[in-house]
Order: structure tokens, then C-alpha cells, then sequence
């Protein structure tokens, strides 16, 4: 048994067990049967209002919840608010620690990634399982012309951005763009290869899921901070972005911005 499989098991135990709580779900690999022993545990945990908060007199104290699953090394809240836990052995733990009256935002997923049956762990008052039955199970891909023509221009946006700061000296700032104009050629690349797996995170399982010498051409898109390294790595972006955004166009009936593609040939020839 994964370490992974034995703290799911006690955070089951925990919610069954703390009345406080009202709902708790797992998301992510394990809820969707594609974990491994590098996967994280995640979960929502949806308390009565009473019980978190500033002012509940009984409030639930994340570190001390967290600490009843097992020993851990640190805890960090997040930049999007998710706890996380560094248990034995570097495994990530994420944590929401909400209210029932959150309930509602689980209408608002893209996706939900797995069966419901495997995401909840207690639904005491009903709300939860009907929240979680609203959301898709896979997330909406770009199909008409008109959204895959958008995706196209945010890719041309980010390497745009990468190309004028590193020649303004920004090497850092150019390297962090060419990073967003990499995972939109990702999803422009799946899109080509007509793989949508994983599409909210495209990088993932895409050795496994894109053809080989799809995946060189990704990695060769690639560089080390460094100003000439970038420069090709923006070099190699365009030139499969420029055939993949040609593709694309043809397949779905758009048309490609040949004064756009010319101006971006002679920036980066």
C-alpha cells in the first residue's frame, strides 16, 4: 500500500469521525484512479460555519487537523489559500479548509476530474453530492474556430512578450513569458494530435500521451535562463507554433494573420 493510500484512509477516518464537519471531498489523481508514489493527497473539507472562523468559539485550527493525519514537516497556505502539508517523505498534502457555505463553488469547477462516488467522503446535510453532479467530468475543449483561434493569439502574446523583454536585457522576465507561450503550445500541439487528455494541465502524462518526436519538438522549445539560449528557445517555439496555428486554421476553418506570422518571421528569423 502506497504511503499516499494509508493518509487517505485516516483523513476518511477523520471526517466520518469530526461531527464539525458537515461535507469533504478528494480530488485529484487518487479520486481519479491515476496515481502513482509521487501523486499528492487533496481535499475539501466543508465545515459548519459555527466551527470555522474567527469567531467560532470551537474553531478548527488547520495545523491541528492536519497534525491528527499524520506527522508532517511544515504547512503553508498557498497564494491561491489551499493549506499545504509536507508529510513523511515529501508527500504533499492540500487542504481546504471552508465552510458549507461553499458548497456552491463546486458548481463552478471546469471539471471534476472523477467519479463522484470516489470524491466523497461525507455529505451529511445532502448539498454536496448534487454540487459535485452538476460539473462535467472532463473539462470543455476548444472546438469551433473562434476558440482555437484564441488559444493561437495568447500564444502569440506570450512569445511576443518573451521576444521584446529579453531584448530590453530582461532575461528572467523573458524566460518566465516563454514558460505561459509553452503551455499554450502545448495545448495548441494536443489540439494538432487531436490528444486532449489532461487538457487543464497539458504537460501532464504528455511523454506518455503525445507521439515522440512531438514531444522533441516541445522540448527543444525549452532553455536555461540565459539570453542566447532564450532566443533559440523562442526561435524553436514559433517555428512549430507557426505550423501548428497553419494546422489548426485549415482543419477549422479560420484564417492564419499572415501580417502578424510576417513581422513575427522577420523578429525571429
Amino acid at each position: 500500500m502506497l504511503v499516499q493510500e494509508r493518509l487517505i484512509a485516516r483523513v476518511r477516518e477523520l471526517c466520518v469521525a469530526d461531527e464539525r464537519l458537515d461535507a469533504a471531498l478528494m480530488y485529484g489523481s487518487f479520486a481519479a484512479g491515476e496515481a502513482d508514489e509521487h501523486s499528492d493527497v487533496e481535499f475539501w473539507l466543508f465545515f459548519r460555519p459555527e466551527h470555522l472562523g474567527p469567531d467560532s468559539r470551537e474553531g478548527v485550527q488547520p495545523s491541528s487537523w492536519c497534525a491528527r493525519v499524520a506527522p508532517f514537516s511544515q504547512l503553508v497556505r498557498n497564494e491561491f489559500g489551499t493549506d499545504v502539508v509536507f508529510f513523511p517523505g515529501l508527500v504533499r498534502g492540500e487542504f481546504h479548509f471552508v465552510t458549507s457555505d461553499d458548497i456552491p463553488i463546486v458548481r463552478t469547477w471546469p471539471a471534476r476530474g472523477a467519479p463522484v462516488e470516489r470524491m466523497i467522503l461525507v455529505d451529511r446535510s445532502g448539498r454536496l453530492r448534487p454540487a459535485l453532479e452538476s460539473v462535467p467530468p472532463r473539462p470543455t475543449i476548444p472546438h469551433t474556430g473562434d476558440e482555437i483561434e484564441t488559444l493561437c493569439g495568447r500564444f502569440a502574446n506570450w512569445l511576443v512578450l518573451a521576444h521584446h523583454v529579453g531584448n530590453r536585457g530582461e532575461t528572467l522576465r523573458a524566460w518566465d513569458a516563454l514558460g505561459h507561450a509553452h503551455r499554450h503550445l502545448l495545448w495548441m500541439a494536443r489540439l494538432s494530435q487531436e490528444r486532449t487528455d489532461h487538457w487543464l494541465t497539458p504537460s501532464r502524462g504528455a511523454e506518455a500521451e503525445l507521439p515522440a518526436p512531438t514531444i522533441a519538438e516541445l522540448r527543444g522549445t525549452t532553455s536555461p535562463a540565459q539570453p542566447d539560449e532564450i532566443r533559440a528557445a523562442l526561435r524553436a517555439a514559433w517555428r512549430h507554433g507557426r505550423r501548428y496555428w497553419t494546422e489548426l486554421a485549415w482543419r477549422h476553418g479560420f484564417v492564419v494573420p499572415r501580417d502578424l506570422f510576417a513581422e513575427i518571421d522577420r523578429a525571429l528569423p
